[in-house]
């Protein structure tokens, strides 16, 4: 969920603060006020989850010297100056320095209100992006997001970590869908190169000339980065859909690459989406750029392989999709786990994305099965089954650890409530779970 944003009101004066706290928290802000700067500085520092609204001439600290420790500390902050009548060339400094804008006393509270609502909304934003940041280039946190305890994904794993730790370029290729920019951010996350820059391109997003100059440069006056080879120097540049290169870009690649020598001082992690389609990069490509490429290769697992993980996936994306929307998430009958289970999914973890929010979306109304949403996805499956058929005991047993597990994570780990909730003794539980890999410690 959003985190809610605060408002840091800085005044001299208590009966302003008073007013603009009053005023701003009617129109829902969180507020705190502070009766000089140095107070408030002891309080704002970088990643402050919230804007600054100051004025700008104060005893001790002005309002100017005030801006400059902000800026210095998180330049991303929002601060709103209060001026006063004829303080205009004042505003126009501030706003040189790095503040969001300014009001002119006497100001309208309809138009700090707005002001308040585009610099809470832009540091929101700043926020969610340094979180996601700090995820992807924190190995723990993104291989937490490589959900799964199947052989295939425990392998995957593994190459993860052990293919991080190389120099060498590598290729990661599997079906659509199956989260390969996922496992480009994870080879860069646990290895060395992780506090240094890391730059995605998709090759096929753009036209050659325009993924010419986005390569190699030159770059044009309206354009606000350096050309990838630069951007990404000393650290990881990810080639999504490296496929759809045009033999002169390949050329042009692999002699940026020959450059470079060995090690590499730039890491290419390239993409290849051509499995699915009867093809495979190694056709794509100039034989010597591939194999230049692929000196390490990862191969992501399709969904349908997955085997349990498909309902650990679904369980936990309707619980988000659940959280988002404020109702409920669906509760899994045995017949639609071993229908998840048997589902061929040709899109993979972006199709059960899907299949969990419309789940979540149509329980809501109170209508609907996931049967039907996967029907829905290929009219044509009669029925919705693998071609591999798997004993009945494998569902039979997948749908009773999903069951034991979501039942765990609802009771936060209480074994009485669990017990009572699916009519279970304690000896029964405590040998299921142990069966299944469950530990109640995993959920307190």
């Amino acid at each position: 969920m959003a985190q809610a944003m605060k408002i840091a009101i800085v005044d001299d004066e208590q009966d302003m603060r008073q007013s603009i706290s009053q005023w701003l928290a009617l129109s829902g802000y969180d507020t705190e006020t502070f009766a000089s700067a140095e107070d408030a500085l002891k309080v704002l520092g970088a990643d402050y989850p919230g804007i600054v609204i100051s004025d700008i001439k104060m005893p001790g600290m002005d309002g100017m010297q005030f801006l400059k420790k902000l800026m210095g500390s998180d330049s991303a902050l929002p601060v709103i100056m209060i001026t006063g009548h004829g303080d205009v060339p004042m505003a126009v400094e501030a706003m040189r320095v790095g503040a969001f804008d300014f009001l002119e006393k006497p100001f309208n509270p309809d138009r700090m209100s707005e002001l308040a609502k585009r610099a809470t909304g832009a540091r929101r934003l700043v926020l969610d992006n340094r979180v996601l940041r700090r995820e992807l280039s924190d190995g723990t946190q993104i291989m937490k997001k490589l959900i799964g305890a199947s052989p295939v994904m425990e392998r995957l794993k593994e190459d993860i970590l052990d293919l991080g730790q190389a120099d060498g370029h590598v290729l990661v290729d599997g079906e659509t869908g199956t989260g390969k920019t996922l496992v480009a951010h994870a080879l860069h996350a646990v290895g060395s190169r992780a506090g240094k820059k890391f730059v995605l391109v998709s090759c096929a997003a753009l036209e050659e000339d325009a993924l010419s100059r986005r390569l190699f440069g030159p770059m044009m006056p309206e354009d606000a980065q350096l050309p990838a080879i630069e951007e990404a120097r000393g650290g990881t540049l990810v080639l999504e859909d490296i496929d759809a290169l045009t033999e002169t870009l390949q050329a042009k690649l692999l002699g940026v690459i020959n450059e470079q020598g060995t090690p590499s001082e730039t890491r290419i992690v390239a993409i290849s989406n051509l499995q699915e389609a009867g093809k495979t990069c190694e056709d794509a490509l100039r034989s010597d750029l591939f194999y230049r490429l692929a000196a390490l290769r990862v191969t992501v697992p399709p969904l349908r392989q997955r085997g349990e993980d498909i309902l650990a996936l679904f369980t936990r994306l309707s619980e988000q999709f659940a959280e988002e929307y404020g109702c409920d998430a669906p509760q899994v009958s045995a017949q639609e786990a071993a229908q998840l289970l048997q589902a061929p999914w040709p899109g993979n973890v972006r199709q059960l994305i899907n299949i969990a929010e419309r789940a979540v979306l149509q329980a809501r109304r109170g209508s609907g099965t996931i049967a039907s949403l996967l029907m829905s996805d290929h009219e044509e499956m009669q029925p919705v089954m693998t071609t591999e058929g798997k004993p009945l005991k494998e569902y039979v047993e997948a749908f009773e650890r999903m069951l034991i597990d979501n039942t765990m994570r609802r009771h936060k780990g209480s074994i009485a409530s669990v017990m009572e909730e699916l009519c279970l003794p304690r000896r029964t539980l405590n040998e299921k779970m142990a069966k299944y890999g469950l530990q109640r410690s995993d959920y307190l």
